[in-house]
């Protein structure tokens, strides 16, 4: 497959996130593709599969992908990027999308992002210790 460069900074311009925000979200949908991928093709044994996540997937995979990433430092880096909410992973992704850089259904919308979690909570450091190398 051929990658093509992306200019995150220019993708970032205007907007009150870090252009890492947005690598890590690109990163981050590969990651939960592949993981609700994994979870469907084995519970229904699919032959085909549509490789769409919703809203609430993302936001969860999203949150997996930077505890892999980043373990207890999770929130912290999130937040030096400027992500302090779900609604946070909404925005970027949409941005995303009005620069044709992923494309969304036409069911999708902000508010699938709205509210799934609280960071302080899934990013506690005393929940953070017990997954970290586990399985979740």
């Amino acid at each position: 497959m051929l990658t093509i460069p992306i200019d995150w900074t220019t993708i970032a311009r205007g907007t009150p996130y870090s252009p890492a925000a947005f690598a890590f979200v690109q990163g981050g949908l590969g990651y939960t593709a592949e993981l609700f991928a994994n979870r469907d093709m084995d519970c229904y044994e699919l032959e085909e599969f549509d490789p769409h996540v919703t809203g609430q997937q993302l936001c969860m995979g999203l949150r997996d992908f930077a505890i892999d990433r980043f373990g207890l430092l999770a929130q912290v880096v999130l937040k030096s990027w400027g992500v302090r909410r779900t609604e946070d992973f909404g925005v970027i992704v949409f941005r995303m999308a009005e620069l044709e850089l992923l494309r969304t259904s036409p069911q999708d919308s902000e508010e699938d992002f709205r509210a799934i979690f609280q960071f302080d909570e899934v990013f506690h450091e005393r929940d953070l210790v017990d997954c970290i190398g586990s399985n979740q």
